[in-house]
């Protein structure tokens, strides 16, 4: 017979065996969720946990090079000296020649204190020892179990190197990326430049940086509790730097055109000036110099808006320089022979109501088209132009380039400005012939002699050679086709026209180089001032030529804006000679075997 005393602990440990299961239960259920449900989960964080936060390693930014290979820009890596105080105090066994840890009679690893250890740092950073025990002491003081303090910023490979090969546990490095410029401001407006975090600012840097831009790496770990890195645990995903990109433009003629275009804005006293040379066969621009060129290891020394490059990025009404231009569709489309003549007085009112002005005061004379250039009479050239019809002068003006950029793809680069036909006024009809009504760029200006000294030929013009991977392969710029713009019978008559302004031209003595035929135009155009007008007695000059004309190499432009001492074209003869006496001489060019074929020019 059962009694109530034997019931109750059968009770009991029926209900403690419940329970037991119970919880067995609850355990059983959160294992197979820790290691089936959610296991992939679980492992994750645990392995977050015990991986260090890893290091990002950066690839190098790829170097730009100049025509012949001469490095213009090129990376190289900083570093940052971090320390584990906890770890540093603790000091680091004593190795053998071999590696080994040295033990005491007792067995145990003998120590390098953490002074001595602070004194090897110090000899390689330049600091001393106590500067850093106390940066691991201020640490400790804030954190007994600090693992994080900065010993030195930006140290060099070969510091970073030193320390490293100290092997102390203790020592971390992070990378910093940095830019540098062997060549200071030597192209430095083309160059541009990165700002401290990398990313590319101006110029060059920033248009081709999908050339140059490198793809950062990634190095995790992970450590036991006292932060120790973990052997064997290191994964690498490695960094793949930038490609090389190879201009066009040439390193010793830039430095010289730079040198030379800063003299002359000063002693002409000018707001700014530039210097573009421009390869006639391919369209290659082998330098484009400018005033107050930024240097890229330092672009803060100089304003802001003298980081960018004005040379691209200025428009204008071209003026003289233009109405070769004119004379062209003449003569491509059969309206205009080189003898064609007009009478040309200094000022002219046309049937139109329209007045113009030549810039000087003259008799009145018969001129040739070719005299029209040489004496670059506005007068002369409105009456040539209106013998073409104006919409194909306008189809020749957009085939030139105006209003249609170039190929260069400049930040900023503006396209030209133009108005149609239908637009024009009764003034616009006429001083559209002499390069005004319109505005293009220097690049622009220097294309229409390339075109006229090529044949007729337009090539486009072009900054960047190619781009060469990581992996070695090499990638060239898309470019539009070569377009022939005018017959290159046109193109023959029009440079030997241009080479008489410059043998019969009141510029002849002062530009002409012994042994060189050579030809171009001078230009000094009104300069808007922002309220449909001009401003008043101050210019912009210019002067572009190409060489030799019997066979053409190289187009020179040169142009200052606002030149106060000497404020028409004339400004302009001293640099064109000294910069096209330079190309000439560094590109070893031979002389011409032939003289200049002059011209009528009444």
């Amino acid at each position: 017979m059962t009694t109530r005393a034997t019931r109750s602990p059968r009770r009991r440990t029926v209900v403690a065996f419940t329970v037991v299961l119970a919880v067995l239960a609850v355990f059983v259920v959160r294992l197979v969720d820790i290691q089936v449900v959610n296991a992939n989960d679980h492992i994750a964080q645990s392995e977050k946990l015990a991986t260090g936060a890893g290091q990002t390693l950066y690839g190098a930014r790829g170097e730009i090079v100049d025509t012949d290979g001469s490095v213009l820009a090129s990376s190289t890596v900083l570093y940052d000296v971090q320390i584990d105080p906890a770890l540093a105090v603790q000091g680091i066994d004593k190795k053998d020649a071999d590696g080994k840890t040295i033990k005491n009679a007792d067995g145990d690893a003998e120590k390098v204190a953490w002074p001595e250890l602070a004194g090897r740092i110090a000899a390689v950073t330049g600091q001393t020892s106590d500067d850093v025990q106390k940066i691991v002491a201020d640490a400790l003081a804030i954190d007994a179990k600090s693992q994080y303090a900065t010993i030195k910023r930006y140290v060099s490979t070969e510091e970073y190197r030193a320390l490293a090969d100290l092997k102390m546990p203790f020592l971390y490095f992070d990378q910093h990326p940095s830019r540098t410029y062997p060549d200071g401001a030597v192209a430095g407006n083309i160059l541009g430049f990165v700002g401290s975090d990398g990313t590319p600012l101006e110029g060059i840097e920033s248009l081709q940086n999908s050339c140059l831009q490198p793809e950062d790496g990634k190095l995790t770990y992970q450590k036991s509790v006292d932060g120790v890195i973990i052997p064997g645990t290191e994964k690498t995903t490695p960094a793949v730097d930038g490609g090389t990109l190879k201009l066009t433009i040439d390193t010793d003629l830039q430095w010289y055109m730079q040198q030379l275009i800063g003299e002359e804005t000063q002693r002409l006293n000018a707001s700014w000036g530039g210097v573009m040379v421009v390869d006639v066969k391919t369209g290659k621009i082998r330098a484009a110099a400018e005033t107050g060129s930024v240097d890229p290891n330092d672009p803060g020394a100089v304003p802001e808006n003298d980081r960018g490059s004005k040379l691209f990025r200025f428009s204008f009404e071209p003026g003289s320089t233009f109405k070769p231009v004119t004379i062209a569709t003449g003569i491509d489309t059969g309206n205009l022979t080189p003898d064609t003549r007009v009478n040309d007085p200094d000022r002219m009112v046309f049937p139109n109501g329209a007045v113009i002005n030549d810039d000087e005061k003259h008799a009145t004379e018969t001129l040739t088209a070719t005299g029209a250039l040489v004496r670059s009479s506005n007068v002369a050239l409105s009456q040539l132009g209106a013998m073409i019809d104006p919409q194909t002068r306008l189809d020749y003006l957009k085939k030139f380039g105006v209003g249609q950029g170039t190929a260069l793809g400049w930040s900023g680069e503006p396209k030209g400005q133009y108005h149609e036909v239908a637009d024009w006024d009764n003034q616009t009809y006429y001083t559209t012939n002499f390069g005004q009504a319109f505005t293009v760029t220097v690049p622009q200006v220097a294309s229409v002699y390339q075109t006229i000294a090529n044949g007729g030929l337009k090539m486009p013009l072009s900054l960047v050679e190619s781009c060469t991977a990581a992996d070695g392969s090499v990638t060239t710029p898309t470019l539009p086709d070569p377009v022939q713009v005018i017959k290159p019978e046109t193109a023959a008559t029009v440079s030997t026209m241009l080479e008489n302004v410059f043998a019969q031209g009141t510029l002849a003595a002062d530009v002409a180089i012994p042994g060189y035929r050579m030809g171009g135009k001078t230009g000094t155009a009104q300069i808007s001032n922002g309220a449909g007008g001009y401003k008043d007695g101050v210019y912009f000059t210019s002067l572009v030529g190409f060489a030799p004309v019997d066979n053409p190499q190289y187009v020179v432009i040169t142009v200052f804006d606002e030149p106060l001492n000497n404020r028409m074209s004339s400004a302009n003869r001293v640099s064109f000679k000294k910069a096209m006496m330079q190309v000439l001489t560094h590109y070893r060019i031979m002389p011409s075997n032939s003289a200049t074929p002059l011209l009528p020019v009444n």
